[in-house]
């Protein structure tokens, strides 16, 4: 049991990262099993309410994989994957947009609000916020789309409104076509657009680890120097590499620093920024930056 002198304490202990993070942007990207549960639904939801209150500026970028995919098997379609991506074709990408637009968003978006959070549901097609190209490769993805630009004004204006923007990774094309994106590398291009200090991706794993296998071993800190020396040796592998590239692009591009976050775990993000241990893997460039010497 928290007595009131150690609650007090904690408050206290808190003040210099409040002040480090006052006035500036945190993108999360929240998906995988803290959607899942109630319990933590709650737990990122009201952190991120206690952020703004805080004076700090939150995005939430959300994904929304087993709406879809129940979505899905209720209009009688097989989910498929390629390369780790939802292969998207025209039927699919209809339902997509239905749940992450519909559904997902405006449910997150009346939690936040119930919980006294001041919420604002868009998606990418909403004033052009997330524009893209289809996105190309070895195989055919369907309507699968990379963003080419993000309207930052649509995000600076529902912030400095006072609300807390609730973003749903649907994309228009340059053809007109709504497109499905994937949720990492939306987050990237909006933090990065945004110039935000910390981008929090959520994820079912503690972090980077060295072994896969025993979550012990985690990397708390990884530079971007040394992400292809880690993928060379098999220890960023599968799942792992796109969610390092998208924290790779993020940094390379402005922010401050990324980390991969276990969602798993109540307040999970207050851990992270308020404390000095941190609680994932923080990505970062530490060229110019002494704080990361």
């Amino acid at each position: 049991m928290i007595t009131h002198e150690q609650r007090a304490q904690i408050l206290s202990e808190a003040l210099p990262y409040i002040q480090k993070f006052y006035g500036k942007t945190v993108v999360v990207k929240y998906g995988g099993a803290a959607m899942i549960s109630e319990i933590m639904q709650t737990s990122v939801l009201r952190d991120c309410i206690l952020l703004t209150l805080c004076g700090i500026n939150v995005v939430l970028v959300h994904g929304g994989g087993p709406e879809i995919n129940e979505m899905m098997k209720k209009m009688g379609k097989e989910s498929r994957f390629i390369d780790g991506l939802r292969y998207t074709d025209e039927e699919t990408v209809d339902i997509v947009q239905m749940s992450l637009a519909g559904k997902v968003n405006k449910d997150l978006v009346a939690k936040i609000n119930i919980e006294g959070g001041h919420a604002i549901g868009l998606c990418g097609i909403d004033a052009g916020l997330l524009m893209c190209k289809k996105l190309t490769g070895k195989n055919d993805y369907g309507f699968v789309g990379k963003i080419t630009s993000v309207n930052c004004k649509i995000l600076n204006d529902a912030i400095s409104s006072g609300y807390l923007p609730v973003v749903a990774t649907v994309a228009c094309g340059e053809d007109g076509h709504s497109y499905n994106i994937n949720a990492d590398s939306a987050a990237a291009k909006i933090a990065s657009s945004l110039g935000a200090e910390k981008l929090l991706l959520l994820t079912d794993i503690r972090g980077v680890l060295r072994n896969k296998n025993d979550e012990n071993t985690l990397i708390p800190r990884i530079k971007l120097s040394d992400i292809d020396r880690l993928t060379s040796e098999g220890i960023i592998q599968g799942g792992m590499i796109p969610k390092l590239e998208c924290c790779r692009t993020a940094v390379a591009e402005g922010v401050g620093s990324a980390v991969i976050l276990d969602g798993r775990t109540e307040h999970s993000i207050l851990i992270e920024l308020f404390s000095d241990g941190g609680y994932g893997t923080l990505v970062f460039d530490d060229k110019g930056r002494p704080e990361y010497a």
